[in-house]
Formats: C-alpha cells, sequence, structure tokens
C-alpha cells in the first residue's frame, strides 16, 4: 500500500495527453512535483499501436474541419498556439526527430511509435516524475484547496488533477473501459454521448464477402435517410462483414450517431463521368463482342469487382457482350459510379482508433483546459468531446491540450 503523498499535479492516465502533460510541466519548472497514476502494468500502451505501430504525430493540414465534436470551435486555440511545428520541436527536444512524408502526415523518423513511448517514458524518470503503474483510480474527491485521488494503491491527494484518461476505443485491454467518464459524470460534469469513430464499417454482405481481400481506390459516399452525410476519397477494402480502409475509416463516425437508413455508395471511377464510361463501354461493346460478360470490365476495374458490377445488373457472366443493350451500357455505368451497399452499424469500440463524444467541452475552458465547475481540475486528450480524422489529429490534440493544460498549471508556480 502506498502512503497518502500530496503532490502538485496528479496526472490520471499514462497515455500520450498525460505523459506528454507531465514531461512539459517538468521541463518548464523541475521544483513541480508531478505523478501518473497509470492503471496497466505499463505506460504508453495504447500508444504503441497507434498508425499501424508507426505513430502518426501530427499532420501538416492543421485545418479545423478535420476536428469533431458538439462545440466545432474548443480545440481551434490549441491546434493553432500548438503547431506540427511545436509539436515537433517538443520530440527533438526528446530526442526523437519526425519527418513528414507525401501526405502530409508526421511521423517518428524511427517509424516505430515504441520510440515515441520510449522517449517520454526516459523524459518522465529523468526529470522526475512519479509513476505509478497498476494504479486504477475509484473515485475523485474535489476539495477546496486539495484534491484527492482515491485509488488501488492508496491516496493520492493534489492541488492539481489532470485527467488524461482514454474512453473506450482499444477496449478493456488498452485501459479503455470509459470508467473515469463515468466518474467524473457523477461527480457532475456533463458529457456527450459515444460512439466508436475510425473504425470498419457493417454493411449488407451479399457482395462484399464475394470480394473478401480486394482493395479499390473510390470515392466512399455516406447518406443518411438520403441527406448527404459526409465524403471521402482513398482506399476501400471488402471485407467479409462489410468495408474497411481509409476512405471507410473517415466516414463512419456517424454510422451510430444518426437514426434512419444508410447508405454507402462508391464511384468506382472518380476521374470519368458517367457519359465518359458510356462512350468507353460502348466502344468496348463494338470490339469486344466476342467475349463473355465476365471478362467486360477486367481491363478498367479489378475481375472480381467487375464481375460484381455486371451480376448487380441482373445480367449472367456466362452471355456474350454482344447481348448487351445501351440500357444495359448505362446502367453499368451507374453502377461504376454508385456501387451501394446498406450500412448497419459498425464493428465496435474494441475496432476503433478513436471515440466520439466524451466530457462535454461547454463545461471546460478551450484555453487552459480547466473545468468551469472545479478549479485546477483539467480534462486532455480523448476523454473530451473532440475527435479527428485520420492523420495524426487525435495525436495532435492529445499533445496541444496537454500542453494547454501544462501552462496553466505552470503559471500557478512562476514565482517559485
Amino acid at each position: 500500500m502506498i502512503m497518502s503523498k500530496v503532490y502538485d499535479v496528479c496526472i490520471v492516465g499514462g497515455g500520450a495527453s498525460g505523459l506528454s502533460a507531465a514531461v512539459y510541466i517538468k521541463q518548464k519548472n523541475r521544483n513541480i512535483s508531478v505523478a501518473v497514476l497509470e492503471r496497466l502494468s505499463r505506460v504508453g500502451k495504447k500508444l504503441i499501436t497507434t498508425g499501424n505501430g508507426r505513430c502518426n504525430i501530427t499532420n501538416a493540414d492543421e485545418a479545423l474541419r478535420h476536428y469533431h465534436g458538439q462545440n466545432a470551435f474548443f480545440p481551434e486555440y490549441a491546434i493553432k498556439k500548438y503547431s506540427n511545428i511545436e509539436i515537433e520541436q517538443f520530440f527533438k527536444s526528446l530526442g526523437v526527430a519526425l519527418f513528414c512524408d507525401e501526405t502530409g502526415r508526421y511521423y517518428p523518423a524511427s517509424l516505430q511509435a515504441s520510440s515515441v513511448v520510449d522517449a517520454l517514458r526516459f523524459s518522465c524518470d529523468s526529470l522526475g516524475v512519479d509513476t505509478f503503474t497498476e494504479c486504477k483510480v475509484t473515485d475523485v474527491l474535489f476539495g477546496k484547496d486539495l484534491h484527492t485521488l482515491k485509488t488501488e494503491k492508496g491516496e493520492f491527494r493534489a492541488k492539481n488533477i489532470v485527467f488524461a484518461a482514454g474512453l473506450y476505443s482499444g477496449g478493456a485491454k488498452l485501459g479503455c473501459d470509459g470508467f473515469v467518464l463515468k466518474l467524473l459524470k457523477s461527480k457532475g460534469e456533463k458529457c456527450v454521448s459515444v460512439t466508436p469513430a475510425i473504425v470498419q464499417i457493417k454493411t449488407d454482405t451479399d457482395i462484399v464477402r464475394s470480394l473478401k481481400g480486394i482493395k479499390v481506390n473510390a470515392v466512399a459516399v455516406l447518406k443518411i435517410n438520403g441527406k448527404l452525410v459526409r465524403q471521402e476519397t482513398g482506399e476501400v477494402l471488402f471485407c467479409d462483414y462489410g468495408l474497411s480502409g481509409p476512405a471507410i475509416l473517415q466516414i463512419a463516425r456517424e454510422i451510430e450517431r444518426q437514426n434512419g437508413e444508410k447508405i454507402i455508395s462508391l464511384d468506382l471511377m472518380p476521374h470519368s463521368s458517367v457519359e465518359e464510361i458510356v462512350s468507353l463501354l460502348s466502344s468496348f461493346k463494338s470490339n469486344l463482342s466476342y467475349r463473355n460478360l465476365d471478362e467486360f470490365l477486367s481491363g478498367i476495374l479489378n475481375k472480381r469487382v467487375g464481375q460484381a458490377v455486371i451480376k448487380s445488373t441482373g445480367r449472367k457472366l456466362t452471355e456474350k457482350v454482344a447481348d448487351l443493350t445501351d440500357s444495359d451500357i448505362k446502367r453499368i455505368a451507374g453502377i461504376i459510379k454508385n456501387f451501394s451497399f446498406k450500412a448497419f452499424s459498425t464493428t465496435g469500440f474494441d475496432n476503433s482508433q478513436v471515440t466520439a463524444g466524451g466530457l462535454d467541452t461547454n463545461g471546460f475552458d478551450r484555453y487552459t483546459m480547466m473545468s468551469e465547475n472545479h478549479k485546477n481540475i483539467y480534462a486532455i486528450g480523448e476523454i473530451l468531446d473532440v475527435d479527428g480524422d485520420c492523420g495524426g489529429y487525435n495525436l495532435h490534440f492529445a499533445f496541444s491540450s496537454a500542453f494547454c493544460a501544462a501552462d496553466s498549471i505552470i503559471k500557478e508556480y512562476i514565482n517559485d
């Protein structure tokens, strides 16, 4: 059992935002005592899995449109004050060099998320941060001058508490069960309903199952009750349960946040109009009339995808190209531009990279991340109702929100 100890700052959660806040505070003022409380056996476990193990830290395109939440403008101050330049400099100070790829995504030069975790972990140790693992918070008591965290290893008291816990994405194996969110809700903080984001989508499987493992570059469009909700261009992967790939992950956010009929359509030839495709297919009919329909589209689409398009018209693959009518040609062109599937749900929190929803940001100061209800109580990173697109945006907010909270805390000790 750990003896009750008083700290200047206790940080709940040893992930990206929690570790970076701890390091930043100690870099600016070594006299501020900081403790990180992590429920798992080691810190940074979820961070190691990000970016397919490569850790996409930030992005050259820092536009606010890449962030979502009920309070759309909440992350603007943080992401602009701490741009990709400041984040790159922070990691350089820890011995991690970043590089920007051709898409604008920043990665550690090592292309290993473990190097980012190690840099944060080693910096915490060298700067004198007390890190407590297997230390799950069970309750929080807000006081006038000191707040108390009850944990499985005893009580921790602190003038400032920073909640940097994750939500549900990745599941309990990564320490993400939403307990801290529920705890803060029970203490009076308002919350926005949570759903998976950046996640695969379950669809009707009649077609996708036969195309399992095939990737196409397409424009993916999500419509709910006939209304365009989101559109993304990129790689789409057909799976036995539905659809995946970067373009699908991007549009998945609204699948479980809105009710109604959900249709995903793929434009398989986004650089050609329907009229251009009709003209092309008409020439194919003239030149390839002797072929069976199973080979009709193999020169412009993946062979199996082309066959699925043909079958969607009701034609048999054993029929001849010569048998196609002008109406058939137009219908095939229409399906190529609008290859549609009914969507039902996502594959859930365990498979999601991000959780949409969380602590209502209307209850927090966007400059300091401090609670409007409880003095010296902060929330940073994923636990807030801010979720970003694929491409490093969620880690960017994790770091920038951490630095904003750290700045606010450091000011209290400016004369120390």
